[in-house]
């Protein structure tokens, strides 16, 4: 499944590489530059960097007075994160040469907290001990070639609907942050009202990165090359501005859109190596402690495989099986980083699908990767300037983003007896495989998870091809993961059966 790089008329001309960088990360084989690739790596970070403002937030149940006390405290749950997605994002860049980016995974971060914490009742110590358990035993299935059996045996159809699949769960994130979808009244979701200057931003935003991204090219090539970076800091820039014209109260959060009084930080290492890995199975016990983990270590493991899959196939990692090369590299650093982040109490760390952004800037190599890790590194001493940032100016590049990943739908053309005949990327009106990618497509924005859109489409796909006598082409690990699978599904219902 090999899907080419965008190359609008424009932005995406090969560039010499630079040297020694060349030589490690063979930035002319790649068709890239050192100048493209800091910029693609830049541009992930910018549309990353909220992870280490949001992750404190869920971890230290900041604005939520009835937990207070029983979180992990902000300052060194910051560098915690920022910490472990410097480190890992750089490891990753170094010992797979490809364009992906580690952080704090939102989601099984909020399960931490508000699950394994606020519910069950485990200290931050032991819930950050359940990360370190189920990243061990992710790292265990990647070292036995489980992790990579499932992903070649999953069709190709339905590769190319999880990359379509989170394209639209960027883009759905993207117009949440912007502001412009909200929950209706009596409807899950609705259009915003279009005012105040939040909105304004998030348009701005939208409007200069379109503009860039179509007429850069006549301005500056770099322009074009780089308009998701640009626009972020041109968007930051105008909402900085307009904001302190107005008396700087226009966002609801600190210090975002307001030029910093400091522009430095001290690192709080306070939290790192705060874990418990017994704790979990002395307060809940057996049944429900193995449950937990295999719940969390399911989601995180498919989250993963979703990301590398939907993003590799924009960068023109897979080929035209839908496999991904030398694909145990990546997943060795990501089951590494889940460990790293329960070992470091910044929750389990992933491989992000915002590399997509890097990716659409051009990024190709594992250079991407460090630049974006060496920013979060220096993020744990200038958050304050990184802070400033608002979600507004980094919704626009989420939308572009995923519409990008969405073009994954794109006629394809096969050749048949010697005719070319185009035809979808995906069969929708064969409902074998058409219905399941549907559903693996559109249940990853609708119900706000990776893991969840997989798996449905999965599962569909396995009870299907039983349905109509053709259980045997089916690959056994498929059988392995769908009964997988249908207990995740069944948790909340096995559960009480169980304990």
């Amino acid at each position: 499944m090999t899907i080419s790089p965008d190359t609008t008329a424009d932005s995406r001309r090969a560039e010499p590489g630079g040297g020694a960088l060349d030589r490690v990360f063979k930035l002319a084989a790649h068709g890239t530059s050192v100048r493209t690739e800091v910029a693609a790596g830049l541009t992930t970070f910018m549309v990353m960097a909220y992870i280490v403002f949001v992750n404190p937030v869920i971890l230290g149940f900041v604005g939520v007075p009835a937990l207070a006390g029983r979180g992990l405290p902000v300052a060194a749950t910051a560098t915690a994160t920022a910490l472990v997605a410097g480190v890992m994002t750089i490891a990753m860049g170094l010992y797979t040469n490809r364009a992906f980016a580690v952080a704090s995974g939102l989601g099984l971060n909020a399960v931490v907290a508000f699950q394994l914490v606020a519910v069950q009742g485990l200290t931050p110590a032991e819930a950050m001990g359940v990360i370190v358990i189920e990243g061990f035993i992710i790292l265990l299935l990647t070292q036995t070639n489980f992790r990579e059996a499932i992903m070649l045996a999953i069709p190709l159809e339905l590769k190319r609907a999880i990359a379509v699949g989170i394209g639209l769960f960027i883009a759905f994130i993207g117009f949440v942050n912007a502001g412009f979808v909200v929950p209706g009244a009596g409807t899950p979701v609705a259009l915003a009202t279009l005012t105040g200057l939040p909105i304004l931003v998030a348009v701005f935003g939208l409007v200069v990165t379109i503009l860039l991204r179509t007429a850069g090219e006549r301005i500056h090539p770099v322009l074009a090359r780089g308009y998701l970076l640009f626009g972020i800091v041109l968007t930051t820039i105008f909402a900085t501005v307009v904001n302190e014209s107005l008396g700087g109260t226009s966002f609801s959060t600190p210090g975002v859109a307001l030029w910093p009084t400091d522009f430095t930080a001290t690192p709080d290492f306070s939290t790192i190596g705060e874990f418990s890995l017994t704790g979990v199975f002395a307060k809940l016990g057996l049944v429900t402690a193995l449950l937990v983990i295999f719940s969390i270590m399911l989601s995180d493991f498919f989250d993963t495989m979703g990301t590398l899959v939907g993003v590799g196939a924009k960068a023109g990692y897979l080929d035209e099986r839908g496999a991904f090369k030398d694909v145990k590299r990546p997943l060795l650093v990501d089951s590494l980083a889940a460990m790293a982040g329960g070992a470091a109490s910044a929750s389990s760390a992933t491989t992000y699908i915002e590399s997509a952004a890097g990716v659409e800037a051009g990024g190709r190599t594992g250079l991407t990767s460090v630049v974006t890790g060496v920013c979060f590194l220096l993020m744990m001493f200038v958050a304050p300037l990184v802070g400033m940032v608002p979600a507004q100016a980094t919704a626009p590049a989420l939308i572009l983003v995923g519409w990008m990943m969405m073009t994954s739908l794109a006629m394809t053309d096969d050749s048949q007896e010697g005719v070319s005949v185009r035809r979808s990327a995906i069969a929708f009106d064969n409902f074998e495989i058409g219905f399941p990618a549907a559903v693996t497509i559109l249940l990853m924005p609708f119900t706000y998870s990776i893991t969840n859109g997989i798996g449905a489409g999965l599962l569909l796909y396995t009870l299907i091809q039983l349905f109509v006598g053709k259980g045997r082409s089916v690959h056994p690990a498929l059988y392995i993961v769908s009964a997988a699978f249908l207990i995740y599904f069944l948790d909340a219902w096995l559960r009480p059966l169980l304990t």
